[in-house]
This record gives structure tokens, sequence and C-alpha cells, in this order.
């Protein structure tokens, strides 16, 4: 009896161990839903990449973050030293029946589908040719990606994969916003094991949260830390500031509080289990690709991904090729 109780003891304690790692862990079939909320992002920002500090590092695209008290806020873009082996899929917001849900994004083998959204530096809409892993080294395309080359010596130069993409619309779906569908390799990245943001990636978020300059009722779109060097890091000579807004911005109707919507609602918006129609009235402009070389940094079919013109007021134009 006593080795009875032993052996179920034991087996006991596995359970318990083994548990909060199941729950933790990231689903391998499905996709983060964030929150939803009634009212559309800010443009992105025009913004530099600021300086790759080191071997190892990736590129973490800026976003637009929600918070109940004050409306959007701009998270900014960084380096983060990345799992080996795996690539960024940014987070996008996703227009469905009547709300903005976000859809957070992942660490994963291959990039997967993030609405078609024109973040830069080598995510044009469609996987990311910013660079690629070869091994357990991560290789730098510096034809679109802002690295010092005599101390990061994993580059090369292929300027083929540069997506003439001048959009700044931040959301998919809805009027104004990227028409965009997964494509069948986004899909199928869709479906392999994933791996949360880094603490790292949160840090940014958070630090983003409690700075007043990064909301958009402060900066109207052009915030003062559009990017930075490191996670966490709003200050020195690693900062890059916005250039302007993507877009001319307007003050929103509603208050955040009215603006964000309800757990049912959400679940009602959710594009996981709603696939996207586009409305009768999206405008949609065409986007010009090139060819891109065949590696797993991104996904090997080509994009239908079109990014729509904004109603009323156009984006403003970059004219160079590394700039957001």
């Amino acid at each position: 009896m006593t080795l009875h109780r032993a052996v179920r003891f034991l087996l006991f304690a596995a359970l318990l161990l083994v548990i909060p790692a199941v729950l933790s862990f990231p689903s391998s079939a499905q996709i983060a839903i964030g929150i939803s909320v009634r009212l559309g992002p800010p443009a992105l920002p025009v913004y530099e990449q600021p300086l790759c500090p080191g071997p190892g590092y990736l590129w973490t695209p800026g976003y637009w973050a929600w918070s109940d008290d004050d409306g959007y806020y701009w998270v900014p873009g960084t380096w983060v030293v990345a799992p080996v082996g795996m690539l960024w899929t940014p987070g996008y917001w996703g227009w469905n029946n009547g709300l903005y849900v976000w859809n957070v994004g992942y660490w994963g083998p291959h990039i997967g589908f993030y609405g078609g959204v024109n973040y830069g530096f080598g995510y044009g809409g469609v996987g990311f040719v910013g660079g690629e892993w070869r091994g357990g080294a991560f290789f730098y395309n510096s034809a679109v990606m802002h690295v010092d080359t005599v101390h990061i010596t994993n580059v090369y130069v292929n300027r083929t994969v540069i997506v003439n993409n001048e959009s700044h619309v931040t959301f998919n779906g809805g009027e104004g916003g990227v028409v965009a569908r997964p494509t069948p390799a986004e899909e199928a990245a869709a479906r392999e094991p994933h791996q949360a943001p880094l603490a790292a990636q949160m840090q940014q978020e958070h630090a983003a949260s409690q700075n007043r300059a990064m909301f958009a009722s402060e900066n109207h779109g052009a915030p003062a830390v559009a990017a930075t060097t490191r996670p966490g890091e709003f200050s020195g000579r690693g900062v890059v500031a916005a250039k302007a807004a993507g877009a001319p911005y307007h003050a929103p109707a509603l208050s955040p509080r009215k603006a964000r919507a309800s757990a049912s609602e959400t679940n009602r918006a959710n594009p996981a289990s709603h696939p996207f129609t586009p409305p009768a009235h999206t405008e949609s402009a065409p986007r010009a690709e090139k060819v891109r070389p065949q590696n797993e940094s991104h996904p090997q079919s080509e994009s239908k991904a079109k990014p729509a013109k904004a109603p009323k007021h156009p984006p403003e134009e970059e004219k160079h090729d590394k700039g957001r």
C-alpha cells in the first residue's frame, strides 16, 4: 500500500508540472484574438529604422495598441533577440461585423498572415524579406534592413524583393482598409507551432502604455518615439522620432470606454470563426510587387493583397526603400 501511495503521489506531482506547461503553450492551430473596438486605428507613422544593435536581433515593427482609458497608443518598433530559427508574424487590426479586432502576433518557423498591412522594413504586406535563417545564424538583407556591416558580417544584398508599397493603412477590411486574404502558405503557417510575444516585446508595449506622449490623442499620429534600438529604452541615441503622420489625424467621435466592444460582440466579430468579406464600398488600389527569392523567410506563393486607399485623406508617401 505504501508503494502504491508513493507511485500515486509521484504521478500527481508530475501532473501538476505538466498542466501549467500545457496551458501556457500557444495553440498551433489558432491565432490569438485580442480586444475589439468600434474605432479604426490611425495610419502608420513615417519613420526610419534604428541601427540593428547586434547579430541575432530581429526587427519587430511598431503598431497601434488600445487602452480603454485613453484609446490608441503607439508601441514603437524595436529590435529583439529572436528565438533561433523563428520569424515574427506581426499582429494586425482586422475589421469584421462592424468592429476592429486585434490579432496578436507570434513567433513561428514561417511568416503567417498579418492582414496585408505594410509595416515596412521587410514587412511589405506579405511575408518578410529582411533576412533569413541559415542554420543557427540570421543573415540580414541590407537592402531593406539598417545594419552595421562592419560589426555584423551575416549580410547579403537583394534588392529584387523590395515591395513598392507606400500604404500606411493599419487595418484589414472595412472602408479604407487593406483588401487581403491569407495565401495557402500563410494558412499553413497559422497551423504551425507558435511562440507568444517575448517578454521584451511585452515590456515595450507596457512602457508605451505608461507614456502619455505615445497616445494618438497627444501625438496626432506622429509619435516622438516611433522606434527604439532596444525594448523599453524611450530616450537616448537609440530613439527615432516619426517624420510625420501617415495620414491626417482626426479625433474620434466616441470616448474610449464607449468605443470598446463587449466580450460577446468580440466573439461575434472573431475573424477566426467568421471569414472576412470585403464590403461593397471598399476601395482598393493596385500594389506593385517584384520577384521574391525562394527562401523560408516568407511564403513562396504570390500575394493578392491590395492595400486600399483611405476614402478621404490618402496617406503621405515616403520616397525610400528602407523607411516605413
